[in-house]
C-alpha cells in the first residue's frame, strides 16, 4: 500500500493531506502513562524496545496518522557520546556539563552505537509492526539545540552558557559542534538502515542567536548532516525544524537542502506559501494549545491551514508538540477533520 506521507515528502501530489503530530506518543494518552509507569527512568524507557515500540504504535491505533515517529529523546546522542544524562521529576533533563577541555575530552564516538543500539532495535520492530501505509519517521536533535543542553547541564530559557561558549571559546564550541555533526549523522544513517523511511532534525532553540551565528551554528551543521546522510541514503527525505527561525526560514531551506521544513505556530501561512512552500514541502503548524481547547476554534484553524497551503506540498502537523493536558477526544476530532478535507 502506498505511503501517503512519504510520497508527499518526495513531491508527489495527492488529494488528501497527510498528517502526524509532534509528541503524538506522549503523556496526554492514558495508555502511554500506563507503560511509562513501568519504566524505572525516562532513559530506561527510551532504551527499552518493547516499551518504545508500544508507545510509538499507540497513537497510530487510536487515530490512524500517516506517520509514526520513533519514541526516543534528543538527549540520546550526548548519552551515546559518554555524557551522563538523567531526568529529574518536576525538573526535566540533567547532564554533567561539558564546559571545558577536560569535560569535552571525556566524550567519544567510540562506543556510541553500542550505547544507543536499542533505539535501532525499536525501529526494526516498528518496521514490521506498523501498517504498511504508515511512514516510519526517525529523528534527532540538531547540534546547536543538543549543545545547549550539554553545555548548560540542563534546559535553559536563554541558552546563555552555550552562547557564551560560542562567543568566548569558539575553538572548543566548534569542536563540540563538529562532534555532534558526526554523531548525529551516524545516528540518523543507522536509523534509516534500521527501517526509518524519513528523518526529522529538531532545532528547537534556533531562535536564540543572531543572524551570523544562525548561519554558523544552525545552517552549517544541519547542511553537513544532510550531506552525510545523502552520501549513504540519497533518496531518504530529511525534514528540518528550525523552530522560531522566522525570516531565516527561506535561507535555511536554500542552504541546508532539506526535503521539507516544519513551520512553528508563529509563521504566517500566506508568507510561508509564497516564500517557503514554493521551494519545499512544508509541515505544520497548528498551535498545540488549540487542541487543548478543541471545538470549533480548533477545527476552524485546521481548515484555515489546510485551505491556505492546499495548492502546494503540505503535511499537517502542529507548530510544536502536544502538551500533557491535551484531551484525547480533541485529537480524534482534529484527525477526522484532516482526513475528510480534500484539496
Amino acid at each position: 500500500m502506498a505511503k501517503l506521507l512519504l510520497n508527499t515528502l518526495k513531491g508527489k501530489p495527492s488529494d488528501r493531506v497527510p498528517f502526524w503530530f509532534m509528541r503524538q506518543a506522549g503523556r496526554y494518552l492514558p495508555e502511554y502513562r500506563e507503560v511509562r509507569a513501568t519504566a524505572p527512568s525516562f532513559m530506561d524507557f527510551c532504551y527499552n524496545p518493547d516499551k518504545a515500540t508500544e508507545v510509538t504504535l499507540q497513537p497510530i491505533r487510536r487515530y490512524g496518522m500517516d506517520g509514526a515517529i520513533l519514541f526516543a529523546d534528543i538527549l540520546v546522542v550526548p548519552d551515546g557520546l559518554g555524557q551522563k544524562v538523567w531526568f529529574e521529576k518536576g525538573f526535566g533533563p540533567k547532564l554533567t556539563p561539558v564546559n571545558d577541555e577536560k569535560s569535552f575530552s571525556r566524550l567519544s564516538l567510540g562506543g556510541f552505537h553500542n550505547q544507543v543500539g536499542n533505539v535501532y532495535e525499536t525501529l526494526r520492530r516498528l518496521k514490521v509492526e506498523l501498517p504498511s501505509e504508515v511512514t516510519l519517521l526517525g529523528f534527532a536533535g540538531a547540534p546547536w539545540t543538543v549543545a545547549t543542553y550539554m553545555i548548560q547541564g540542563a534546559g535553559s530559557k536563554d541558552h546563555a552558557a552555550a552562547r557564551q561558549m560560542g562567543y568566548g571559546n569558539p575553538e572548543l564550541f566548534g569542536k563540540l559542534l563538529d562532534m555532534l555533526v558526526d554523531a548525529t549523522a551516524e545516528y540518523l544513517i543507522a536509523q534509516i538502515d534500521a527501517g526509518a523511511d524519513a528523518v526529522q532534525i529538531f532545532d528547537s532553540w534556533s531562535a536564540a542567536i543572531p543572524e551570523p551565528m544562525f548561519e554558523a551554528w544552525v545552517i552549517e551543521p544541519t547542511r553537513a548532516i544532510v550531506d552525510k546522510i545523502r552520501a549513504k541514503h540519497a533518496e531518504t527525505p530529511i525534514i528540518g525544524f528550525p523552530r522560531l527561525a522566522g525570516a531565516m526560514l527561506p535561507t535555511f531551506v536554500d542552504q541546508t537542502c532539506v526535503s521539507a521544513v516544519s513551520l512553528d505556530t508563529g509563521v504566517p501561512l500566506a508568507w510561508a506559501r509564497e516564500n517557503v512552500q514554493n521551494k519545499v514541502c512544508v509541515q505544520g503548524n497548528m498551535d498545540p494549545h488549540l487542541v487543548v481547547s478543541g471545538g470549533k476554534a480548533m477545527t476552524d484553524e485546521a481548515l484555515r491551514i489546510l485551505e491556505t497551503l492546499k495548492h502546494g506540498s503540505h503535511i499537517f502537523n502542529l507548530g510544536h508538540g502536544f502538551v500533557p493536558e491535551t484531551p484525547p477526544e480533541h485529537v480524534a476530532l482534529l484527525a477526522e477533520t484532516i482526513k475528510t478535507f480534500r484539496r
